[in-house]
């Protein structure tokens, strides 16, 4: 990480103008002793655009965001757990065709699981109900970790709609696919991810929760209140225990390491790395939009008319963006930790795109 970034501040393809521009209204609208966000904008093949944090990553100590501060991902974790099956895939330890009453023999209704596969998993597609109760049993969920979060959905009596007919986001489905990996491997999930992606990504600084909030090294998240901030991470907000959807930390720095290591197949065929950003379209699909979930990684076009790859993230006070725009060379990527500044910067990092004609 050392060699790709050391020389790095902020540059511009073209010249400094776009750089300057997106600092000042970045500088403009982000206050530096609120919480804030750390922005990296890069070409795919390695040249770094623009590289910069803004706010504090922790309000009592008054540690400055930076591009290496880590950061809680949020559902961008999904897109490990899934890596980490179609590594087991392309290993034959299992299909994506699989059902999951071969991993989940328990379900209280057999026939649920039966039609339920690992790729509706994936793309979300599956029809499962979310049965947990995060409201009434929030203390419970503060601690809840993988296991606790994906039993609920084996009491299901029936499914929303039969799997592969239309999109509907499920945070458990990846808790039950991260026990799949542990199941076929013997190993906690979060170890499997460490080695077969962070390792060969390089990404040194990237942590993933086991139960308790990594001690050092990380922001804190915030939600604003009206007395100012108060702290909404681990111990405040329900599920950051359950690592399987939401428990990846990572600097910005990190997460282009990661693209990196996904545009050169470092740690997956290309293939397998198509697959997992092609929309997924089932046999039986009938919604009125056109599929737009790959094997976790959600899909648009951009104003060039460019097809996009992304995904966002969401929790406690974290927030995250990380997009790749192959056909334009592109990847840009955004980590905060309070919901107003990270929206503030988004729409800022997009106007800036469009307005230079990046994206």
């Amino acid at each position: 990480m050392t060699t790709l970034f050391a020389a790095v501040g902020m540059a511009a393809s073209g010249g400094q103008g776009f750089a300057d521009t997106l600092d000042a209204a970045l500088s403009k609208a982000l206050s530096p002793d609120q919480p804030g966000v750390a922005v990296l904008i890069a070409r795919l093949d390695g040249l770094v655009l623009f590289r910069k944090g803004y706010g504090r990553a922790d309000l009592n100590s008054r540690e400055p965001i930076t591009p290496k501060t880590v950061f809680n991902t949020g559902s961008i974790s999904k897109t490990f757990v899934a890596y980490g099956i179609l590594k087991l895939a392309e290993r034959k330890k299992l299909s994506l065709e699989d059902t999951l009453d071969k991993y989940f023999p328990d379900f209280e209704h057999p026939e649920i699981a039966r039609r339920v596969t690992l790729a509706h998993l994936l793309s979300h597609t599956s029809g499962l109900p979310d049965l947990r109760d995060t409201g009434a049993q929030r203390d419970y969920y503060l601690t809840a970790k993988d296991e606790e979060n994906f039993a609920p959905l084996k009491a299901a009596k029936e499914l929303r709609f039969s799997p592969g007919e239309r999109f509907e986001y499920s945070n458990p489905a990846f808790n039950g696919l991260a026990l799949i990996i542990e199941r076929l491997t013997g190993d906690k999930w979060q170890r499997f991810i460490q080695r077969e992606v962070f390792g060969p990504a390089g990404m040194a600084s990237a942590k993933i929760t086991d139960g308790p909030y990594p001690e050092r090294g990380v922001a804190h998240g915030y939600a604003r209140t009206a007395n100012g901030w108060q702290e909404d991470d681990y111990g405040e907000f329900p599920t950051f225990a359950a690592a399987g959807n939401g428990g990846i930390w990572a600097s910005v720095d990190d997460l282009f390491l990661y693209e990196r290591a996904i545009q050169s197949g470092r740690f997956l065929p290309t293939e397998q790395i198509a697959l997992s950003r092609t929309p997924f379209r089932p046999a039986n699909w009938s919604s009125e939009s056109a599929p737009q979930v790959g094997m976790s990684w959600f899909h648009r076009t951009t104003p060039t008319g460019a097809n996009s790859h992304y995904h966002s993230g969401s929790q406690g006070g974290f927030r995250g963006w990380h997009e790749a725009i192959p056909q334009r060379n592109l990847t840009f990527i955004l980590l905060g930790n309070a919901p107003e500044p990270f929206a503030q910067a988004l729409k800022i990092v997009n106007d800036q795109l469009d307005a230079f004609k990046l994206r």
